[in-house]
């Protein structure tokens, strides 16, 4: 078997992309989430792909210090983690319309998207593979624009990636995260296009290239991050947003 790889969010969307993404290599895949059942069904369709493949799923609120420490126990009783991907995530501050709502709003989002990413990476530090390991989180153009409390939250994810890898560095092992731009075909947009059916014609009108992202353009990007052959790669945002935003030297 190969790598032992650890996905957040990886029942849906762009986390179970890049679990598909990483079947090429056997690995085995660790796919925790909220829900168990979409969890199972993950790695059910995961098996019909590579009837080889080794996935543990294991559902987890990674929001709550007890559950991260039971999960990070639960893996520690298997081997090193080669590959921390940190995707779990979501924009959970729209329609604030007080200030209580706001307060609200704005930890569920700093919860959610920040803790549920340095909790389980925290507890995790000492069983990476040494030199060797990669720890990938998932950002937004939203942190590098701005987008209220999701923007800010996102924010504090690249600046938690960038001190971690000065971190981690003398130990040989990467930290780096990945900035989608639009990709509508997740969770995290189903509702809001729903509500809204213009976003999509809205958002693509941005983009010099024309069109949306896809999930499979995230996971690739993901791909090379955790490579072996990323080695020297470690301390970076990567954008992927068709041009959205350009990147900055």
């Amino acid at each position: 078997m190969g790598r032992r790889i650890v996905i957040t969010g990886g029942g849906t969307g762009i986390g179970l992309a890049i679990a598909r993404r990483f079947l090429v290599e056997s690995p085995s895949i660790v796919l925790v989430g909220r829900r168990g059942h979409v969890l199972d069904e993950a790695a059910a369709e995961l098996r019909s792909l590579e009837a080889e493949v080794d996935i543990e799923t294991h559902a987890c609120d990674l929001t709550d210090p007890d559950e991260v420490q039971w999960l990070s126990d639960a893996l520690h009783h298997g081997p090193m983690v080669d590959v921390l991907v940190a995707n779990a995530g979501g924009n959970y501050g729209l329609g604030a319309d007080s200030l209580a709502h706001t307060a609200q709003a704005w930890r569920a989002d700093f919860d959610g998207n920040v803790l549920s990413a340095v909790l389980l990476t925290q507890s995790l530090l000492h069983h990476f593979t040494r030199p060797g390991g990669r720890i990938i989180a998932m950002s937004s153009i939203a942190a590098l624009r701005g987008s209220g409390s999701y923007g800010a939250a996102k924010a504090a994810v690249n600046a938690w990636a960038l001190s971690l890898a000065g971190e981690l560095a003398p130990s040989g092992i990467t930290v780096n995260a990945v900035a989608p731009g639009f990709v509508p075909d997740t969770e995290f947009w189903a509702q809001r296009i729903a509500n809204d059916p213009g976003i999509p014609a809205n958002r693509t009108a941005a983009i010099p290239v024309g069109r949306p992202g896809t999930p499979a353009e995230v996971a690739e990007a993901v791909a090379y991050l955790a490579s072996p052959e990323a080695g020297w790669t470690t301390g970076q945002i990567l954008q992927v947003n068709g041009g959205t935003l350009f990147g900055r030297g």
